[in-house]
C-alpha cells in the first residue's frame, strides 16, 4: 500500500508518441504542422477580431461565429505545446499534473464547440423559420447567456476527469498513443480499478456530444420542413444556401469524431500511424478549415476581414509618415494642436 500511495501521488512523467515509424522526419512534418497552427490561430483570431469592429457583422449569426472560433483557437493553443514539442525539440516527456491540465482544456474545449454548433443549428432554424423576428428573439443577453451556458456546462461535465485520475495509481509504463493527453489514453495505464472513469466518460460523452447531435439533427429536420413549405424554388435554395458553412462545420467536426472512435473499437490492429492521423484529423481539420470556409461562403465575414486589414494598415503607413497621431475611429490624422486640446 505504501508503494502504491507513493506512485499514486508522484508519478513517473508520461511519454507522448509523436508519429509512429516518422520519427527521423520528424523535422520535416513540422512544418506543414506549424503551417495547420498558423491558420488555424490567425484565421480564427481575424474573425474574432472582424466581428466586433465591424458593425455590419453585429448579428446573432456571426455572434455565435465568434464563440466557434473561440472554441477553436482553445483548442489549437491547447496541443500546440506538446504536438510541436516532440517535431521540434524531441520533448516526449510531460507531467501528470501537465498531462490532466492538458486533458482538461482539449475535452473542455471541444465540448464547448459542440455547444455552439448546437447554438449555431438553433440560429439557422430561427432564421429560416421566423426571418421577422430573428433579431428579437436572439437578442445579445440572450446569446451570451447561451455562451455562458455552454462554458459552464463544459466546465462542470470535465472537470470531474482530471479530478479522479490524479488519486489514481500509475505503476506501469506511462507511454500514451498520440502527441497529447485524451482522456481514453489515460485511463488505461492505471494499476487500479478505472471502471467509475469509464463509467463517467460515457456518460459525458453521451450527455454532451451524443445530445448536442442528436438535437442538431433534429434542427435540421424542422428547418428542411420549413424549408419545403416555401412556395418559391429561388426562396427554398436562398434559405439552405444560409445553412451551407453550418453543414461543413457540423461535419467537420462530427465525422473525424465518428472516425476515431471507430478506429478504437473496430479497427484496433490497425497501423499506430493510421489511428495517430484519424486523432489528428478530429482535433486539427475542424480548427484549420472552419475559417477558410466560412471567409470563403460568408461575404460579410470576408469584407470585414478585407476592411479590419485594411483600416489597420492605412493607420499603420499613416502613422509612419506623419507626425501626428491617429484616430483610432476613422484613420484620420490629428495634429499636435488637436491631441493637445
Amino acid at each position: 500500500m505504501g508503494v502504491l500511495a507513493n506512485v499514486s501521488f508522484s508519478p513517473s512523467p508520461f511519454f507522448l508518441t509523436g508519429i509512429p515509424g516518422l520519427e527521423a522526419q520528424h523535422g520535416w512534418l513540422s512544418i506543414p504542422f506549424f503551417a495547420m497552427y498558423m491558420v488555424a490561430i490567425v484565421g480564427n483570431t481575424l474573425i474574432l477580431a472582424a466581428v466586433p469592429v465591424d458593425s455590419s457583422l453585429h448579428e446573432p449569426m456571426y455572434l455565435f461565429l465568434s464563440m466557434l472560433a473561440i472554441t477553436e483557437v482553445g483548442v489549437s493553443v491547447s496541443t500546440l505545446p506538446t504536438v510541436m514539442g516532440i517535431l521540434w525539440f524531441d520533448a516526449h516527456e510531460i507531467s501528470l499534473g501537465g498531462c490532466l491540465a492538458q486533458m482538461f482544456f482539449i475535452h473542455t474545449f471541444s465540448c464547448m464547440e459542440s455547444g455552439v454548433l448546437l447554438a449555431m443549428s438553433y440560429d439557422r432554424y430561427v432564421a429560416i423559420y421566423n426571418p421577422l423576428r430573428y433579431t428579437t428573439i436572439l437578442t445579445l443577453p440572450r446569446i451570451v447567456s447561451m455562451g455562458l451556458g455552454i462554458t459552464l456546462k463544459s466546465v462542470a461535465f470535465m472537470a470531474p476527469l482530471p479530478f479522479l485520475l490524479q488519486h489514481l495509481p500509475f505503476c506501469h509504463a506511462n507511454v500514451l498513443s498520440h502527441s497529447y493527453c485524451l482522456h481514453s489514453d489515460l485511463i488505461q495505464l492505471p494499476c487500479a480499478d478505472t471502471t467509475i472513469n469509464s463509467i463517467l466518460g460515457l456518460s459525458i460523452v453521451l450527455a454532451s456530444f451524443g445530445l448536442d447531435s442528436l438535437l442538431i439533427v433534429f434542427s435540421y429536420a424542422l428547418i428542411l420542413r420549413t424549408v419545403l413549405g416555401i412556395a418559391s424554388k429561388e426562396g427554398r435554395l436562398k434559405a439552405l444556401n444560409t445553412c451551407a458553412s453550418h453543414i461543413c462545420a457540423v461535419l467537420l467536426y462530427y465525422v473525424p469524431m465518428i472516425g476515431v472512435s471507430v478506429m478504437h473499437r473496430a479497427a484496433k490492429h490497425a497501423s499506430p500511424i493510421a489511428h495517430t492521423l484519424m486523432s489528428s484529423a478530429y482535433l486539427f481539420v475542424p480548427p484549420v478549415l472552419n475559417p477558410i470556409i466560412y471567409s470563403v461562403k460568408t461575404k460579410p465575414i470576408r469584407n470585414g476581414i478585407f476592411h479590419m486589414i485594411f483600416s489597420f494598415l492605412k493607420v499603420a503607413i499613416l502613422s509612419s509618415l506623419s507626425p501626428g497621431k491617429i484616430s483610432p475611429v476613422n484613420g484620420m490624422v490629428l495634429r499636435p494642436s488637436q491631441t493637445s486640446s
